[in-house]
């Protein structure tokens, strides 16, 4: 009987994207071949604590878990809640390494496991954080590595090297927390027009970003954005119809029919969190977009150059902006998007001829694959 490979699904987190993930890890759990797969349910609370769980909570529980992580181990209180530390063993002989968390004082510890997909959206999930966390344990791990986690995450980062890909985007300006108190409405109106789009660097789901028209909504904006994150961008307003297209693969990549985002009503301005995840009669997904080929070829074609530009591996959702002239702005991407019941890339693949099981088998290969060829890249002289 062939053995199963023992996944690890690792969800929850800190990020304020924390109730998408775990919206995302149930439909995941859903779709795993228990006939393939044994899956290990590792949540990581809001505090940051880890631990196993024998079922995806709607919100986490961690008294009811198997502690992985002993909290009171080594704690530190802070205003934001407790932080455990973590004890790792690393592997001590060339080609043995330890596929183990230790906690500390703890009487039970995580099995082995063979791979983990990591699907906590945005900060210290999707940025590299977990993913070098992974690297070091030498655990496989579906999805970008730490170079394309973390460019795709920080969007001041992510619009510099398209730019210098020759990839257009939004024309934007980046401001840091210490330049709070310089940015002038006046003078970024001046520059990039109106409306305007206020962002945190580091975030997705759309959330802390706002669309103003004025000085008062512009300032509004800066202090909503600089709530999430210690640098934001202001982008300028591009009138242009907003599709998406899913991408999958490491070296070789294959790039999703694309799908169009079109507003069915004023209630919202653009495409917020709410207009995802809670009013969704505000807006109408179209897979395939209504496009014509040419067109969707070109989508494709920016999509898997945004995608290599940017260091990505394993999985990513591209967002476009399709203009009247024909013209293709890349808006964002997402190295870690939702696989929630709505989310696009699950759609867009399933759409495309790839239902949802074969595509996690795929991610699931690609991270094998991946971690069986950088095991053979030399470590010593």
């Amino acid at each position: 009987m062939k053995q199963k490979i023992r996944i690890g699904l690792l969800y929850g987190g800190k990020s304020a994207e924390h109730d998408v993930s775990i919206l995302s890890a149930k439909n995941i759990a859903k779709e795993l071949d228990p006939e393939t797969y044994e899956v290990m349910l590792i949540q990581v609370d809001q505090h940051g604590r880890w631990s196993l769980q024998s079922k995806i909570n709607t919100r986490l529980d961690s008294t009811s878990a198997s502690s992985i992580v002993n909290p009171s181990a080594s704690n530190t209180d802070t205003e934001n809640g407790t932080c455990t530390r973590l004890l790792f063993s690393p592997g001590v002989l060339p080609g043995e390494p330890t596929r183990t968390l230790i906690p500390m004082d703890a009487t039970q510890t995580l099995p082995d496991l063979d791979v983990i997909f990591p699907i906590i959206h945005g900060s210290y999930g999707e940025d590299g954080s977990i993913q070098g966390l992974l690297k070091l344990l030498n655990i496989p791990f579906v999805g970008a590595s730490v170079l394309g986690s973390a460019v795709g995450m920080d969007k001041d980062v992510m619009k510099r090297l398209l730019r210098d890909a020759g990839i257009r985007h939004a024309r934007f300006k980046c401001f840091t927390q210490n330049e709070k108190m310089t940015i002038s409405y006046d003078t970024v109106q001046r520059e990039l027009g109106s409306p305007l789009f206020i962002k945190p660097a580091n975030l997705g789901s759309s959330i802390g970003i706002s669309k103003v028209n004025n000085e008062a909504a512009f300032l509004n904006g800066v202090e909503l954005a600089f709530q999430y994150d210690r640098k934001i961008i202001i982008e300028e307003y591009v009138q242009g119809r907003e599709l998406e297209c899913a991408l999958i693969g490491n070296e070789m990549v294959e790039a999703s029919i694309p799908g169009e985002v079109v507003k069915t009503n004023e209630t919202h301005d653009f495409y917020s969190y709410d207009a995802k995840y809670l009013d969704k009669e505000s807006m109408t997904v179209h897979i395939p977009a209504r496009i014509t080929e040419a067109e969707a070829t070109r989508i494709q074609e920016t999509a898997i150059a945004a995608y290599k530009a940017l260091c990505c591996e394993g999985m990513a959702r591209v967002d476009v902006f399709l203009m009247e002239n024909g013209e293709v702005l890349v808006n964002e991407i997402n190295t870690l998007p939702g696989f929630t019941d709505i989310s696009m890339y699950p759609q867009l693949w399933a759409a495309s001829g790839k239902n949802y099981q074969a595509l996690l088998k795929q991610l699931i290969e690609l991270a094998l694959d991946r971690n069986k060829q950088e095991q053979q890249l030399l470590t010593t002289l």
